[in-house]
């Protein structure tokens, strides 16, 4: 049982053709906080829709702008004793330029397996199953 309100949360798999055009990237952060690689994300403001959430952390913690795509699984786990729920879509980087800040401290585009490799938890590399599947259907 956990004791608080769920926190809400959005984020992106966010991906960009590759300099070479054949095929794509995923945009991976490392949070410092956390000694994590995640997908950007993070919570949502008061009264803020998760779609509007999802885009504006993407720009917050990699300095890109992004256009969504389908909406992927939500993910649920729990953070100190009270549970999230975290809306993610599959998004394209649309520009912009990364700046290490307090939260990020570093970006890496990687290719969709390696990506995967580097993530950290098990709930974020599922993600990019799903989205590889989506993207290579388009």
């Amino acid at each position: 049982m956990s004791d608080g309100e769920e926190i809400l949360a959005g984020g992106c798999v966010l991906w960009r053709r590759s300099a070479d055009g054949d095929g794509i990237e995923l945009a991976l952060v490392f949070r410092p906080k956390y000694g994590d690689w995640s997908h950007p994300k993070g919570k949502l403001k008061r009264g803020e829709d998760a779609r509007d959430g999802a885009v504006r952390e993407v720009l917050e913690e990699t300095g890109m702008g992004c256009d969504l795509g389908p909406e992927l699984p939500t993910v649920h786990y729990e953070v100190e004793g009270r549970p999230k729920e975290v809306r993610y879509w599959a998004a394209e980087a649309t520009g912009g330029r990364f700046v290490p800040n307090s939260e990020v401290s570093r970006l890496l585009w990687l290719p969709p397996g390696a990506a995967r490799d580097r993530l950290t938890q098990l709930r974020d590399k599922e993600l990019v199953d799903v989205m590889v599947r989506l993207t290579c259907q388009n």
